[in-house]
């Protein structure tokens, strides 16, 4: 166990943990923060998708220590009244359906627009390329993309 110093949304916090534990587990597990979601362990779905000193990065596969002193950010920390444009614009254009793989499509949605707010086609495949829906709803998801780009 080791002492890890950790800046989440905004916040200093201090865990006392296994060094190698995956950041998703400490969020989930150490902190209450149960936005970031586990789906498959091996950094494929994006459901565990946070960003890392403004990165997407999936949390499944991110030992804690590799975290120590970063600005983390996780879905609880986009906004605090669920007004962040790509929040909004999930909900203009009925993204989720089952709902749990919204966190890391939002997650990347947000990081995408961050680094580019005028994202054509290719450039939304490629960002959020590796975050599965079972649902389906890509075209959904494009949608609401773009217009949160409009928004920001």
């Amino acid at each position: 166990m080791a002492k890890i110093n950790l800046n989440i949304n905004g916040k200093k916090q201090t865990v006392d943990v296994d060094p190698n534990t995956p950041m998703l587990w400490v969020l989930r597990d150490h902190l209450d923060l149960v936005g970031t979601k586990f789906g498959c362990g091996i950094a494929q779905c994006g459901a565990c998708t946070i960003h890392l000193d403004g990165t997407a990065i999936r949390s499944c596969q991110l030992p804690v220590s590799a975290a120590e002193n970063a600005e983390i950010t996780t879905i609880e920390g986009i906004s605090d009244s669920g007004d962040h444009p790509v929040q909004k614009a999930w909900i203009e254009h009925d993204v989720p359906q089952c709902g749990y793989c919204q966190a890391g499509q939002i997650m990347s949605a947000v990081a995408l627009l961050k680094d580019n707010p005028t994202p054509s086609d290719a450039d939304i495949d490629n960002a959020m390329n590796g975050n599965i829906c079972r649902c389906g709803t890509y075209t959904r998801i494009k949608a609401a993309i773009k217009t949160a780009s409009q928004n920001l």
